[in-house]
């Protein structure tokens, strides 16, 4: 019987999300299966690019973001603290042109490997949460979907799924918050949350 690969979808508010995605990756590394890790709104800017494209050559990471990040007006940017400073606010329906066009790069780009069969394992970091600005469409990433090969294992990951994804997805996974030092002002820290 031929290897099938289903879609796994890692979502919730919790942490752990693209470390899932990533501690898969690895995984797979390890039984010699070819990895894409394609991550949509994040620049080449978190510590982990400074040691996944050293682990493999099996391995590939590109990257479809900025050196910001975008917050719908009225969500949290309440919330923001410091980080507004990085932040870009948008009216809802409206989010920045760059942001726009860089993401709809990687949806072309995903498009292509997932077409090529040259991966075992492709994951879409945040792509979930470029549908939830977006900055993507549900019938963009279905189109994705749909063109997985039957042995790729596909993973998309980010907060905010949507119930056509989770019903579309063989696996999800709900990172649920339940404690966070976020809330009491830590920012981000390096080599642990970026």
């Amino acid at each position: 019987m031929a290897y099938r690969g289903y879609v796994h979808v890692y979502t919730g508010n919790g942490k752990g999300k693209t470390t899932a995605a990533i501690g898969l990756a690895i995984r797979a590394l390890g039984a010699e299966k070819k990895v894409m890790l394609l991550q949509f709104m994040k620049a080449k800017a978190y510590s982990e690019h400074n040691i996944l494209s050293t682990i493999s050559e099996d391995l590939t990471v590109e990257t479809f973001g900025k050196p910001f990040f975008i917050v719908k007006k009225g969500s949290t940017e309440d919330k923001l603290g410091k980080e507004k400073e990085k932040a870009v606010i948008f009216s809802l329906g409206k989010p920045p042109l760059e942001y726009l066009k860089v993401v709809n790069k990687g949806v072309v780009r995903a498009k292509e490997v997932i077409a090529s069969g040259k991966y075992d394992v492709v994951i879409l970091d945040e792509i979930i949460v470029a549908l939830h600005f977006n900055l993507v469409t549900w019938e963009q990433v279905k189109d994705l979907i749909d063109s997985k090969g039957e042995g790729m294992e596909l993973v998309l990951t980010g907060r905010g799924a949507i119930p056509e994804l989770i019903e579309r997805a063989d696996l999800v996974t709900e990172m649920r918050e339940v404690k966070h030092y976020f809330r009491q002002g830590v920012e981000a820290r390096k080599g642990i949350e970026k």
